[in-house]
């Protein structure tokens, strides 16, 4: 299945830790953009038809994190990064986003991301921001 995730790509961010008075112990917490973000990734599977793969299955994910040519571009930097000759060496790193949008899908697409097993992410530049996500059983 191959499915969108409109806007501009974004990375997991780092959970804050700290030790919480009340019950005397650390505590972490994941940021709020973080997991309206992942709440996006999984409505955008369910909403583009995607299936709960079940418990025992293998899974092969390949993502493509688009990002938005800058507007400041002159018109022959914007041509060559749209055809692949400029490729994006801009935040969230790879590493990032796949790690947001497996998370995002546990318990959605499989049961837990540690299912998959074979990763494979890309950058490249595009009209509008995006991350184009293909999920396939193995």
């Amino acid at each position: 299945m191959i499915f969108e995730i409109k806007g501009k790509p974004q990375g997991k961010a780092r959970a804050r830790t700290f030790y919480d008075n009340r019950i005397g112990k650390m505590r972490s917490v994941t940021p709020e953009r973080t997991k309206s973000y992942e709440e996006l990734i999984r409505w955008s599977f369910v909403s583009q038809g995607g299936k709960y793969g079940g418990h025992s299955a293998s899974f092969r994910v390949e993502i493509s994190a688009r990002y938005e040519v800058p507007r400041s571009w002159s018109k022959k930097k914007r041509t060559a990064a749209l055809s692949g000759e400029i490729l994006p060496q801009v935040k969230p790193d790879c590493d990032n986003v796949v790690k947001t949008v497996l998370d995002a899908l546990n318990g959605v697409a499989y049961n837990d991301d540690r299912q998959v097993v074979y990763v494979a992410c890309r950058k490249k530049y595009a009209e509008e921001g995006s991350i184009l996500v293909k999920i396939e059983e193995m």
